[in-house]
């Protein structure tokens, strides 16, 4: 099996390993991971409303999926995904030659590249936190980083590799521009007979190529924003941005080694729900920072070598572009660690609101998990080949002395004193066992984070809400209550997530509002949505009036018993149409629609 193939095999193990029970039949709902069942396109799904246009494109996409396949086959698909295209791209930037290695031995350092990408604490941290949409584009990066360097750039090529990052929308084009600029802007092309400094040919310019490959990626990779960018550019006020979340989303220490240990350890996001279970452990929390330190020596040690005149350079052109992408990356992540930093990207988001992409600085630590890495899979390549060449050396030895005992007249029939069979058996055995390392040093990123991933179906009175509301031909919005932006439903098994009632109730020409307000302990990220503040300023009324502020219906599903009474009085003008322990469902005026309950 080719390398590609094998890697991408690799994946969708590792992926089945790691998600588990959210395989099940229905839907993971966890923290910002909001699927829903037959979704609709609305003004929200292509950023005309709410906050900032961050479902965009993602939500249309899976919109669009959903028309074809069950919704609940749409996530699952999507998040085996991050792991078969993420796994099979890391391996395919790890020079392949299997020359001397026995049959297979070649792919193997590709494999563990492969591992380790996908299998790490930043892909653990974000798959906990449900951001799919950024994983995607983290997926899609290694197969950036391949078109990027191109000698030749190729518009389509690049394309087809940044197309998951354009289906994850700003964040993840975000990171994903942040690599491929500078590997279109330093990588060197392989030239055959050019020195070992990637220097081009006398006579021809140096720049020209970079300048070529810097305008392509850029252009594709705009061209690609322009689905987020477009609605964030008719709606300003929603991209406002606030200094509040910049010390509220910034990197925190989720081991011992403080925020820079654990970022360097690919770890560090702000959020406590999205760590998996036992990672602060010290010796776990050493021995994956030796790891990814080794990572890197790795990368600075084979990137660049040359072994018996075989210059990995000119296989490696990327090199210099992924370091300065992976330097870039890591300083951003570090901005909210220190007080100028977090100072100056305050700044930032003052000047303008969409440099509050930059808040959630961890997610930028992906270039530097890319190099991580490729660097393992370079490491495991030079122990391989240093294996192979003990092995032919042994093999030269027993042959001279097969010869000597030729001459000697005491050879023996039919027996092999060769022993560089057992030695490739060897390698191959331990560049396996290499690939099981990063499950090793974090196994409670397995079984959906040691449960905490885990399908459910939603509650009938859900689906009964929704069926009562499409059925109205009616005008008028829906509010949903209580006014918080995430919710604990027992029929969720108590994991926080953003509320679905947004995507599950939205179509049919009505907006469904919901606070986008975010509270990370005592701090509070204010709402971005102009519609959503309204509210507020109607709640806080003496007298407020829900349906003169343009809602025919209200749900509420959640909440207090003390809440639930005061949601009781707050809605006394309005019919009760679904009463269930998991929603209840008002309206304000008119008939009841033909076979509504009361």
């Amino acid at each position: 099996m080719s390398r590609t193939p094998a890697a991408a095999l690799l994946g969708l193990v590792l992926g089945c390993l790691a998600l588990g029970p959210a395989l099940g039949w229905g839907f993971v709902l966890a923290q910002d991971m909001v699927f829903v069942p037959d979704p609709e396109f609305s003004r929200f799904t292509f950023g005309l409303s709410g906050g900032a246009p961050r479902v965009v494109p993602s939500d249309a996409v899976v919109t669009a999926l959903s028309a074809v396949l069950p919704g609940e086959l749409v996530q699952k698909v999507v998040l085996l995904l991050v792991f078969v295209l993420g796994c099979s791209g890391a391996a395919r930037l790890v020079p392949s030659d299997g020359r001397g290695l026995g049959r297979g031995m070649g792919i193997g350092p590709g494999l563990v590249a492969g591992a380790f990408y996908v299998w790490n604490p930043y892909v653990a941290e974000r798959l906990l936190m449900g951001q799919w949409a950024l994983l995607l584009g983290y997926a899609g990066l290694p197969w950036v980083v391949a078109a990027a360097w191109a000698p030749a750039p190729r518009a389509g090529r690049l394309a087809v590799a940044a197309l998951p990052a354009a289906v994850g929308g700003f964040a993840a084009m975000t990171v994903t521009a942040l690599t491929a600029l500078p590997v279109a802007a330093f990588s060197g092309a392989p030239v055959r007979g050019a020195p070992l400094r990637d220097e081009p040919l006398p006579g021809a310019p140096a720049w020209r190529p970079r300048v070529r490959r810097v305008v392509v990626a850029a252009v594709v990779l705009g061209a690609f924003s322009l689905p987020w960018l477009v609605p964030a550019l008719l709606r300003p006020a929603a991209v406002t941005g606030d200094g509040v979340g910049v010390e509220a989303f910034a990197a925190r220490a989720d081991g011992p080694f403080g925020a820079v240990g654990s970022l360097l350890s690919l770890g560090g996001i702000w959020n406590a729900y999205a760590v998996p279970a036992g990672y602060g452990t010290p010796v776990g929390a050493t021995v994956r920072l030796l790891l990814a330190l080794a990572g890197i020596a790795g990368f600075a040690a084979f990137a660049g070598f040359s072994w018996r005149g075989r210059v990995v350079r000119r296989e490696l052109p990327w090199r210099w572009g992924l370091v300065a992408a992976a330097v870039a990356g890591f300083g951003v992540a570090c901005l909210g660690v220190t007080a100028p930093g977090r100072a100056a990207l305050t700044g930032l988001i003052h000047l303008w609101g969409g440099f509050a992409v930059f808040r959630d600085a961890q997610q930028f630590v992906a270039p530097l998990a890319l190099l991580e890495a490729a660097g393992l899979g370079l490491a495991a390549a030079a122990a391989s080949r240093a294996l192979a060449d003990r092995a032919l050396a042994d093999r030269a030895l027993t042959d001279r002395a097969l010869a000597d005992r030729s001459v000697a007249g005491r050879a023996v029939p039919g027996r092999s004193f060769g022993g560089g069979g057992r030695s490739s058996a060897g390698g191959g055995r331990w560049v396996a066992a290499l690939v099981a390392v990063p499950l090793a040093v974090l196994p409670t990123m397995a079984w959906g984070g040691a449960g905490a991933l885990r399908a459910v179906t939603y509650p009938a009175g859900w689906t009964a809400a929704r069926e009562t509301i499409r059925r109205d031909p009616e005008p008028g919005d829906v509010l949903v209550l209580p006014f918080e932006s995430y919710r604990r439903f027992p029929w969720n098994g108590g994991r926080p997530v953003l509320d679905p009632a947004q995507r599950f109730f939205a179509g049919r020409g009505r907006e469904v509002v919901a606070d986008d307000t975010v509270r990370v302990g005592a701090m509070v990220v204010p709402s971005e949505d102009e519609r959503a503040q309204m509210v507020e300023r109607v709640l806080e009324a003496p007298s407020p009036s829900l349906a003169g502020a343009g809602f025919r219906y209200v749900v509420v599903d959640a909440g207090t018993p003390a809440e639930r009474r005061d949601f009781d009085r707050l809605l006394q003008g309005a019919r009760l149409l679904v009463d269930t322990p998991d929603l209840r469902l008002y309206r304000f005026g008119g008939p009841i629609a033909q076979g509504s309950s009361e």
